[in-house]
């Protein structure tokens, strides 16, 4: 496989051979000085660059050849700043007329080669020193290592299941009972350990068993250096409180008041401080409705205090037993029903012996192991050494990732370490994660006929498959939409970052002293008063800065001085202060972007935040932009003018209420376009979308309700116009354009079954239709559905339009009144082959389920608005074997009930409890495994 432009090997030394190629192309032959010095230098990095290459193939490297190594590395970014910098001013010259201007843009041109000629002069000094000292190490005699054979990816789909489920079973029912008892006052319990052990994995697994019988609850994670008002709005998120985004205080009152007459379960994962702890516990009432609050920790006096230094209600974590450890380490291995082979046995059981019972190490070694051969594991055991004799600590742990980081090919390296950006426990995106990895380069673009975002997704996947990084959220086909990463790798890939001088991220003050001009990449993690200090540090100190990402509360920097940056990926949440410093909050309410221009680089630009944005008025000089995100909760954004001539840009996205004023035929090369609000863009534009024929991913809506005829009609013909493109590859499609609320849509939209080829996901929300449309059927691609109607008639088998769908995996149904039969699901027949998830908004009564309906089922969940005899009747509910719910596939592991806020009020005047209590019985009855829970 060729190498990347980029990586933390070889430095840009790919992507500066190409620049050199370049410059020795047509297109530059009048440079006739500047080509002839360029022709010298060639050969020179070619022979530089199988060294890098050759290097990177070695476990270790001694000093000397690291400090030949990263100076070439160091070098090769700064030549290509160089030549960006000369092909960007040679680029900007343009035909002119009159005397005048001809002769000032002669001057401009000397001035240019001059500078370019000086800066190859350098160049070529500091060339000569690297093959001095080339020589003077002899590093032409380092010997490489073998390379390693590709790992098997068989694991992708078992490491959740392993992780979660072997030998967790004991633990889980322990700290279960320790957990609940008898008492009716707030327990707090805590879960200690080191990690790697399986804390988070157990408390887990005890939330999922327990959380049905609370009202409330919710499950946070802490890092290292919690931010407390962040965390605080996580709480409230997840319980459902209100959000002050103003003081801490507030956030804690909420979140007590929320709490103050309910039953809650919360879950605090990794706990480092018993400060935070202090702040955290004054949002839990002292309620006598039986709450509980449960934490981990890695500290045993940090476990002991939240529990008020009773240790009867610490609980210490082991590490697997002898038995369960092979059972883990197998389960990846080989397929779960086989035992070990004889010829792997004794391997086998020395390095479990190493691994000490430690989930993590065994699952890493185990998924370097999958579908090796002998002599790799024999490899793997002489690697491993005596690194667990004694008791296993973090620096043993270490050891063990380093060995399954340096198994990765260098391309997988590369893009681990650029996800050392990342804060701890912070959920990534996999769409911004690939963007990024592509506009600094780290991926090849064209591989077998794929492009780049192809092939940085199936980059994605192996390190998923490796079990490195671990999968966060995932959608009805399997896909990893999220993932994050265990704090100890994260700990080694920063480790590995320093070494190559890949990142270097500024979490305080201190933070700020080890920056210097070779940084190429910076992670801003900073909050409270330091932010000052570090911003005006940092100002004018990072021009040679590839990628910026900040994740802060506090002042930015300004970004102009970022001349050759590529990436820049802002989470900037103002108002998470405290009173005290709500004069410096004021000041930093506004995000000004208007220097962008002067970034000729720039790759990739996502701006979240709750302030409010100010862009430049044009973007003509980011000719190389290909993503623009810009998530903003304050304000009114304008998109700037001229943004559809960005002749590179791929994927647009923008909050409602964005004007597209001027026509966007120019969006060839669009991708991804969110939010196309048509209330807010002129009538050109909306005409324009039926150009766009590289679309992917279009998500449509009005934001001022409702539509115009007017502006239905043109829509409607430029998605017409959109679907007769035999280019198009429209894979997700959301359309929310709501009419008046007595409207109904019909068969006019079935313009729509003509995007059939490609069509996976179809989202009409708030499109309410009269019955479910027969053009629905047509759509044999969907995999994924949300429908609004009105009614669904049996007569007209609505139903089984949609069960006739062979590749739904997920359906959305809001049925917003009931004809007087109650909704069948059939049974007979082929009928919804692949659906795994439903989810049903029924205002009357529940669904019938016949005898083999939805055979594949997984997860049902059901919104109540009204029952037809009044509030108790639910508390009356029951299921016999022939009727309501007792046909539902035994493969069902997950139902959620839903009420409607009129219909919990108005149960409220009986038992809500009660009625629960008979819904749970009702299912327990047939369904004895089902996870029930009620929202």
């Amino acid at each position: 496989m060729a190498g990347a432009m980029v990586s933390a090997s070889t430095g840009a030394m790919n992507s500066l051979l190409g620049k050199l190629a370049t410059l020795m192309g047509k297109e530059y032959s009048k440079l006739k000085g500047v080509r002839k010095e360029v022709a010298s230098l060639q050969d020179e990095f070619n022979s530089m660059k199988a060294l890098l290459d050759k290097l990177a193939d070695m476990d270790e490297l001694d000093i000397q050849a690291k400090e030949w190594r990263n100076q070439v590395k160091d070098m090769s970014y700064d030549i290509e700043d160089c030549i960006d910098d000369f092909m960007h001013h040679i680029g900007k010259n343009v035909v002119t007329t009159g005397f005048v201007k001809k002769t000032a843009q002669l001057l401009k041109n000397l001035r240019v080669r001059h500078q370019i000629a000086s800066k190859i002069q350098e160049i070529k000094i500091r060339v000569k020193d690297a093959n001095e000292r080339h020589m003077r190490y002899k590093l032409d005699e380092c010997t490489p290592k073998p390379s390693c054979v590709p790992i098997d990816p068989r694991v992708v789909a078992i490491h959740t299941e392993a992780a979660n489920l072997v030998g967790i079973d004991v633990p889980r029912e322990e700290l279960a009972k320790l957990l609940m008892g008898e008492e009716q006052v707030l327990k707090v319990v805590s879960v200690v350990g080191f990690a790697g052990l399986g804390k988070t994995t157990l408390a887990n697994q005890v939330y999922c068993k327990l959380e049905g019988q609370f009202e409330c609850k919710a499950f946070v994670s802490v890092s290292q250096k919690p931010d407390i008002p962040k965390l605080l709005n996580k709480i409230l998120s997840k319980i459902g409180g209100h959000f002050s985004h103003i003081d801490e205080l507030d956030d804690l009152e909420n979140i007590k008041k929320h709490l103050k007459d309910k039953r809650y379960f919360i879950v605090i994962d990794d706990l480092w401080d018993p400060s935070a702890w202090k702040i955290i516990k004054c949002a839990f009432p002292e309620n006598n409705f039986g709450s509980r609050v449960l934490i981990t920790a890695r500290i045993y006096d940090v476990a002991l205090s939240c529990c008020s230094y009773r240790q009867q209600y610490v609980y210490n974590m082991r590490p697997l037993d002898k038995e369960n450890s092979r059972r883990l380490f197998f389960s990846i291995i080989f397929d779960s029903s086989q035992s070990c082979p004889d010829a792997y046995e004794d391997l086998s059981a020395d390095i479990l012996k190493k691994c000490g019972g430690l989930p993590l190490a065994i699952i890493s070694i185990a998924s370097l192991l999958a579908g090796q051969s002998n002599s790799k594991w024999e490899y793997v055991q002489n690697s491993l050494g005596s690194m667990f004799q004694g008791n296993p600590n973090l620096g043993d742990m270490m050891q063990i990732l380093d060995l399954s980081y340096k198994s990765l090919p260098n391309h997988l390296k590369t893009c681990l370490l650029y996800i050392g950006m990342y804060p701890e426990d912070h959920i990534i995106q996999k769409d911004d994660l690939l963007r990024q990895w592509i506009a600094e380069g780290f991926v090849i673009s064209k591989v077998r006929g794929l492009d780049a975002e192809d092939v940085a997704e199936n980059y994605f996947n192996e390190l998923i498959n490796t079990s490195i990084i671990q999968p966060v959220d995932t959608n009805y086909t399997g896909e990893v939409l999220s993932c994050r990463i265990h704090d100890l790798m994260l700990d080694l890939i920063r480790v590995k970052c320093a070494e190559e001088n890949f990142i270097h991220v500024v979490d305080g003050s201190q933070a700020v002293t080890g920056l210097h001009k070779k940084t190429r990449r910076v992670s801003l993690q900073y909050h409270g008063a330091e932010g000052g200090v570090i911003v005006t540090t940092i100002n004018g100190s990072l021009s040679q800065v590839r990628s910026v990402v900040a994740f802060t509360t506090v002042s930015l920097p300004s970004f102009l001085g970022f001349k050759y940056v590529r990436v820049l990926f802002l989470e900037f949440w103002a108002g998470r202060t405290k009173k005290k410093h709500t004069s410096s909050r004021s000041q930093a309410q506004k995000i000004d972007l208007t220097g962008l221009c002067g970034l000729f680089l720039l790759r990739y630009l996502k701006v979240s935040s709750n302030s409010s944005l100010d862009l430049p008025h044009e973007l003509w000089g980011l000719e190389y932009l290909e993503t623009l995100v810009l998530n903003v909760e304050k304000g009114t954004i304008s998109v700037p003018s001229d943004v559809a001539h960005l002749c590179r840009l791929l994927h647009l996205i923008v909050p409602s209420g964005v004007s597209f004023a001027d026509r966007i035929v120019s969006f060839k090369s669009l991708r991804t376009l969110g939010a196309f609000d048509v209330s807010t863009s002129s009538m050109d534009s909306i005409m324009s979308l039926g150009e766009l024929t590289n679309l992917r991913d279009l998500q449509i809506l009005c934001s001022s309700f409702p539509v115009t005829h007017v502006v239905e009609e043109a829509l409607r013909s430029s998605l017409e116009r959109l679907s007769c493109s035999s280019s198009l590859n429209l894979n997700k499609l959301v359309l929310s354009v709501p009419r008046f609320p007595c409207t109904l849509f019909g068969h006019e939209w079935s313009i729509l079954s003509r995007f059939s080829a490609h069509l996976q996901s179809l989202n009409l929300k708030e499109m309410l239709f009269s019955s479910v449309p027969k053009w629905i059927g047509q759509l044999h691609g969907l995999h994924d559905l949300n429908l609004w109607v009105r009614e669904v008639l049996l007569k007209d088998d609505d139903i089984s339009i949609l069960a006739g769908l062979p590749s739904l995996v997920h359906l959305s149904l809001h049925v917003q009144q009931c004809s007087k039969e109650r909704i069948i699901i059939p049974g007979h027949g082929v009928k919804f082959p692949v659906l795994k998830s439903l989810k049903l908004y029924c205002p009357k009564s529940l669904p019938v389920f016949e005898e083999g309906a939805m055979p594949k089922l997984h997860r049902l969940r059901l919104v109540l608005e009204v029952v037809n005899q009044g509030p108790d009747d639910l508390t009356k509910w029951k299921l016999g074997p022939s009727m309501d719910m007792g046909h539902l596939p035994a493969d069902v592991k997950e139902i959620k009930i839903g009420m409607s806020w009129s219909l919990r009020k108005s149960i409220s005047r009986w038992n809500v409890d009660a009625a629960q209590s008979a819904m749970r019985s009702s299912f327990s009855w047939h369904h004895p495994g089902v996870r029930l829970i009620f929202r």
